[in-house]
Order: C-alpha cells, then structure tokens, then sequence
C-alpha cells in the first residue's frame, strides 16, 4: 500500500457561518433590535456558544441587556403562562369560614 493515501484528510468544505453582530451595529442598552435576538423565551440571557459570539461582544451584550433591565425596557421575567394560569382561576375575598 502506498502510504500518503493512509494519511489523506478528507476535503470537507465548511460554510462560515455569518456573524450575528454586523460591524456597523453598536452594542447599547438602547438597541432593543439588537439586544432582543439574544434573550431567551424566558428572559434569560443566552449563552455565548448558542449566541455565536465573541468573549467581547458577549460581555458587552450582557451589560447592554442589565442596563435595559435596569431602566424598565426590559423585564426581568417573562413568565405569561403563569400569569394567564392565575388569571383564569378565580379567587374568594372575604373571611373564610370553619365547618363543624
């Protein structure tokens, strides 16, 4: 056998992916375009790996989105399930009364 076809990589060609932080976008707590594509459905802060970022931006993004916080432009939860579940069930007001 002849050894240089042994060690042979195979020729896969990798698309690059684009990056989700254009050159011209400024990271700020007032870009709300911006700062929504990295929260999750829940209000958390997504992670840098499913963000695609770099250590940089990512910390410039997590500032940007605790400022927003902060200011009330964006809320801290995002919990609707719960708050439809407790709206449908409804309440008693007044005293409760013991049965003998």
């Amino acid at each position: 056998m002849d050894k240089s076809k042994l060690f042979l990589k195979s020729k896969r060609s990798f698309r690059r992916r684009l990056p989700p932080i254009g050159s011209g976008d400024r990271i700020d707590y007032r870009n709300m375009s911006l700062i929504s594509r990295f929260i999750s459905e829940q209000g958390k802060i997504l992670s840098r790996r499913m963000n695609r970022l770099t250590l940089k931006q990512q910390r410039l993004i997590t500032i940007a989105i605790k400022q927003a916080r902060i200011l009330s432009l964006l809320p801290f939860l995002n919990n609707e399930k719960q708050f439809e579940r407790a709206e449908s069930t409804p309440r008693t007001t007044g005293p409760r009364t013991r049965k003998k």
